[in-house]
């Protein structure tokens, strides 16, 4: 959907949408000037660039003027310039995005392959004199249910940004997934909606292995892989919301006197550094990267859906996006 800041709306794989839309936020332009408001988001997945969370830049940063960056980046508020072809690769978008705060030129590529498969291929270039930091994170938003299974890496290393009714720890804590320490026990986090027993919300960032790994998430019978390297996408953030409860009593009414439903989500986010915010990556996170001028950092992933993990076979194609010179890495080291 160009016009809602290249938002993609819905993703069929496998024979299923996997995509959360909310049914009391309609898909609409951005209001503007307006603010990113979680609350009133309508799903599907969006593009966060080149921050996620709102900050201010600190003034070490050369050439950025301490810029004001908004909750959830830029790219969401603007309509990107789009093109459509269709060639031996499969059907193609293309979105291209401007900075505003920042110099530069944000490009995302989608192709759906005609095997199915939906490469998703990225690149970030920097079009002013100075370096600038970055991050980069894609959100699509799952329905979460008690049917519902998320695949990482075991034992990866896994951080705590944020947490409400959980025991994980203080923020910045450490835990290997799928298992976290919740007050004195361990809980499975891979079925997110059972893990605790009760509602609970929190956002973790997974430290991927340098490799090639699948991350995936099930559904009943149904299974959604995303297909990364640890090079290229070190990181996934991981946001679970169980509010199986009505919102009424903690936002109000809305709209109109009408109670709004609160829905349980899970979000598999793609990252390229932590945390949400890009003034903390720079500081004690300490995991932020860096775009030299005139530099192009590229990146990408492949999605593919099929069965549940036990009723397929080993699948071991390396399905990447590739670039043209058949690249399928960053062309420098952010």
């Amino acid at each position: 959907m160009p016009a809602l800041g290249g938002k993609v709306r819905d993703v069929m794989l496998g024979g299923r949408q996997w995509l959360w839309h909310s049914p009391d936020v309609p898909f609409a332009l951005p209001r503007d000037g307006a603010p990113y408001d979680p609350h009133e988001a309508a799903g599907g997945i969006d593009e966060c660039f080149p921050t996620v969370g709102s900050c201010r830049l600190p003034s070490w940063v050369e050439g950025a003027h301490r810029a004001k960056l908004p909750d959830h980046g830029e790219l969401w508020a603007q309509p990107p310039a789009i093109s459509i072809i269709t060639d031996d690769e499969g059907h193609s978008a293309t979105c291209t995005w401007s900075g505003a705060a920042l110099p530069y030129r944000f490009t995302r590529r989608i192709t759906v392959r005609p095997e199915g498969s939906v490469a998703f291929a990225y690149a970030a270039t920097n079009t002013g004199k100075h370096r600038i930091p970055f991050l980069w994170s894609s959100q699509p938003v799952f329905p979460l249910t008690p049917k519902t299974r998320l695949f990482l890496p075991d034992g990866a290393v896994t951080k705590l940004w944020s947490q409400r009714d959980a025991e994980f720890g203080d923020r910045g804590s450490e835990h290997k997934w799928p298992r976290l320490r919740n007050g004195g026990r361990l809980v499975d986090l891979s079925p997110p909606f059972s893990s605790l027993g009760g509602d609970y919300a929190c956002k973790l960032f997974v430290q991927l292995p340098r490799r090639e790994v699948i991350v995936a998430v099930e559904e009943g019978g149904s299974r959604l892989e995303m297909l990364l390297h640890g090079r290229e996408i070190p990181t996934v953030g991981i946001a679970i919301d169980r509010s199986t409860k009505g919102a009424g009593a903690l936002r109000g009414l809305w709209p109109f006197g009408k109670k709004r439903r609160q829905l349980c989500t899970v979000s598999i986010e793609p990252c390229l550094g932590a945390p949400e915010s890009l003034s903390d990556a720079l500081g004690a996170w300490d995991d932020v990267h860096w775009l030299e001028p005139g530099a192009t950092a590229r990146w990408g992933m492949t999605w593919r859906g099929g069965l549940k993990s036990e009723d397929r076979g080993p699948r071991t194609e390396d399905r990447r996006p590739k670039y043209d010179d058949g690249r399928s890495k960053m062309e420098n080291d952010c």
